[in-house]
């Protein structure tokens, strides 16, 4: 098991999906103790002078006006969170709720939260128990952060809510007490700090960073068996071409192609009536098309990878010179910019993707194959219908990469005026995923098929998937059957990254 050690170095997309997956023991670095204890201290202060401080001694939002008895401040934290807690819809997966522990565990170690130690050790139990707070989905406008998915991972701290433990569904206060664990009392602030962030929208970007990074590399893989299969040019892939048109995506995109298709000679196959000079845009443009999508998100993953490194609760507690600040930090414009811009170059992935599909399909226009890879046409449809599949997804991801970040709804009796909508944007995007994961799995089950009507010997890179396609789907059938089961395999091997492996492990990595 990999461990990750929070509050001395940067945490990264990998770090957060070692811990997504369950590969990941995650501790506190014990330099930042110190730091955590005195912010924490400076609050304890703060209450007994009965100070009116935003969250601490008063009450949220629009009731901000409101000032709390000392009594009574531990009950306000512990009714923040159930009183917050009302998210709908299905439940986040285990993936980005872990996601979602270790990342607010990383924001309250920079000890500018004003939390207990015992608080994020808490936090760190539940991941390292594997326990896992039950969060629906729906609930985030992403302004004060992620305020209600928020609340829903942090009820089990103080014995509320559902978990995830040991393969069922357990009452909290019943899972905590089986785990030898006592349920939190919360003091002054520790509400306000556990629900105030962005880290549902960091999470599911995280989760989509690292999967898109697969993709993006499967679309290159998926590209260069059907340049095999269309036998088509290579000249638009070399490296010269992109030199005098520099955007980084677009070199490496086209760099990955020339490694893939290494000693094939199905590309550049002499075409039997000598007319073609160029092949068609989904083919010769891909370089640029894949590149552009490598470079958005390329800057998504930098905002990204700011935003897990940032504390983004409010108020800020600077012990140091006795000031605790409250400001915006919380605010998700960046990440639900940045988002939109994802769910665009995702999009683009899954379009030119279908176009190379339907290309494959079209006798007008895949330079020799039989219709729809049928090899006995008229009787079997062969792979007709696929591509319907195909299109219907890639148009519903045009709706789905709307930005949700132009959208702004008040909230709080108009005290939260403009909020950000990016978990909207965080959920579209993880859906168009998922989307772009099947497209890609359609095409290359039809380069599959099509690479049977061609002779020739495939690319270093392309051979070794063919050959690991027949080894896991058997041999192409020549008769109708259900081509889900290829295509969701296929779609599988997408998701863990078996395909990609089995690619480098004879190339090294591609870019």
């Amino acid at each position: 098991m990999s461990k990750l050690q929070l509050g001395l170095n940067p945490i990264t997309i990998e770090d957060v999906a070692l811990v997504a997956r369950g590969n990941c023991c995650v501790t506190l670095a014990p330099e930042i103790c110190a730091q955590i204890q005195a912010s924490r201290a400076f609050v304890d202060q703060a209450v007994q002078t009965g100070e009116a401080i935003y969250g601490i001694s008063t009450g949220f939002g629009a009731l901000q006006s409101v000032s709390i008895a000392a009594k009574d401040l531990e009950q306000l934290q512990h009714n923040l969170l159930i009183s917050h807690a009302v998210s709908t819809g299905e439940n986040l997966p285990p993936e980005i709720v872990r996601s979602m522990l270790v990342l607010r565990a990383a924001s309250l170690s920079h000890g500018r939260s004003g939390v207990r130690l015992e608080l994020i050790e808490r936090i760190l139990k539940l991941i390292e128990l594997d326990m896992l707070p039950e969060i629906p989905r729906l609930g985030s406008v992403g302004a004060s952060g992620d305020l209600s998915p928020l609340s829903h991972m942090a009820l089990p701290l103080i014995g509320e809510g559902i978990v995830l433990w040991r393969g069922k569904r357990w009452k909290s206060a019943d899972a905590l007490r089986e785990a030898g664990l006592e349920p939190l009392r919360l003091k002054a602030k520790e509400g306000l700090a556990l629900n105030n962030g962005t880290q549902f929208m960091s999470a599911c970007a995280s989760y989509l960073l690292y999967h898109a990074g697969l993709l993006t590399r499967a679309a290159d893989i998926a590209l260069a068996m059907c340049l095999e299969v269309f036998q088509g040019k290579s000249s638009p892939f070399e490296a010269c071409v992109h030199e005098v048109r520099p955007h980084p995506g677009q070199a490496l995109a086209a760099a990955n192609l020339r490694r893939l298709i290494e000693g094939s000679t199905l590309v550049d196959a002499q075409d039997p009536d000598h007319r073609r000079v160029q092949d068609s845009y989904s083919i010769r443009c891909a370089p640029q098309v894949h590149g552009a999508s490598r470079d958005t998100l390329a800057f998504v993953r930098s905002v990204c990878e700011r935003e897990i490194n940032s504390v983004t609760d409010n108020p800020l507690v600077y012990h140091e010179d006795g000031r605790v600040i409250s400001a915006g930090n919380f605010h998700g414009e960046p990440i639900a910019q940045a988002l939109d811009c994802a769910k665009i170059a995702l999009s683009e992935l899954a379009s030119i993707s279908e176009r190379r599909t339907a290309k494959m399909l079209d006798p007008a226009q895949s330079y020799g194959l039989p219709p729809f890879l049928a090899a006995a046409s008229g009787i079997n449809s062969g792979l007709m219908i696929v591509q319907y599949t195909s299109a219907a997804i890639v148009s519903k991801n045009k709706t789905l990469a709307h930005p949700d970040s132009v959208d702004s709804i008040s909230t709080s009796a108009n005290q939260e005026d403009h909020v950000s909508m990016g978990a909207n944007s965080a959920l579209h995007a993880l859906e168009i995923l998922e989307n772009l994961r099947t497209v890609l799995a359609i095409e290359i089950l039809c380069a599959r098929y099509a690479r049977g009507f061609r002779n020739g010997t495939s690319g270093r890179g392309t051979g070794v998937v063919f050959d690991s396609l027949e080894d896991k789907l058997g041999r192409p059938s020549e008769v109708d059957h259900d081509f889900r089961v290829e295509y969701h395999e296929i779609r599988e091997m997408l998701r863990d990254g078996s395909l990609l492996s089995t690619v480098e492990g004879v190339l090294g990595k591609l870019d």
